[in-house]
């Protein structure tokens, strides 16, 4: 399969939405639709946050996949989340998301990042097998937590 990425632009935020809908929902994220709109709109306004890449194969949009960027002292500049990645269902486990993750490297580095971060539900035995084979890597010595801050009313 012929795969392609291309970086999203405004105008094709209606084309976005709806895999942006779908991977919500496969994970039970809990977002409306402005909420997610919004989202997508200012991360595609600023670059200097990371991108989203709607993804083609042979020539038929086939998911998305969207890196977020930070700064890190450990890892010496520039590191980013891979934030969402979604594949249609007729794409999956055809070596498409192997050859999206090669891309998206690509990517990453041309944005001068140096270490790519991701998260995986622990019981999805099947992503966390999949995102070892692409080279990432547990860090036993970690946990990442969160903690989400009230910055006012959402949209």
């Amino acid at each position: 399969m012929n795969i392609q990425l291309h970086q999203a632009s405004l105008k094709e935020v209606t084309l976005l939405l709806p895999f942006v809908s779908a991977y919500h929902e496969f994970e039970q994220l809990e977002s409306t639709q402005i909420e997610r709109e919004s989202a997508v709109r200012k991360l595609i306004m600023n670059p200097e946050f990371g991108g989203i890449w709607l993804i083609y194969c042979d020539n038929t949009i086939a998911g998305y996949i969207a890196i977020c960027r930070g700064y890190s002292i450990e890892f010496n500049g520039f590191d980013a989340f891979v934030d969402e990645f979604y594949l249609s269902t007729e794409f999956r486990g055809k070596g498409v998301g192997t050859q999206v993750l090669e891309a998206i490297r690509k990517e990453a580095k041309n944005l001068e990042i140096n270490a790519l971060h991701l998260e995986v539900a622990r019981s999805n035995v099947a992503a966390k097998k999949f995102y070892e084979k692409a080279g990432f890597k547990a860090r036993e010595k970690y946990l990442l937590m969160s903690a989400e801050l009230d910055v006012g009313a959402k949209l």
